[in-house]
């Protein structure tokens, strides 16, 4: 399950873990205009984690999830 969240200045997609045990705790993405930030829970540390992608990075995530293993280069084009 997920929901969408239109803030101010981002777009928070939440992803709820469901299913069989054990569950992860909930990810947190925000994505603003310069960046998109990840965030979960650490029940461990009681700390919340956050990595900082780039929009470059988001880039190169979303399109590798559509290809066979190897090491890739996007380039901008037509």
């Amino acid at each position: 399950m997920f929901s969408i969240e239109h803030e101010f200045d981002s777009t928070v997609v939440t992803l709820v873990d469901e299913g069989d045990a054990p569950l992860q705790e909930d990810v947190i993405v925000n994505a603003f205009a310069e960046c998109v930030t990840v965030e979960q829970y650490d029940p461990r540390t009681d700390t919340v984690q956050k990595i900082t992608l780039s929009m470059s990075q988001v880039r190169d995530m979303a399109a590798a999830l559509d290809l066979p293993e190897g090491v890739y280069t996007l380039s901008r084009g037509g």
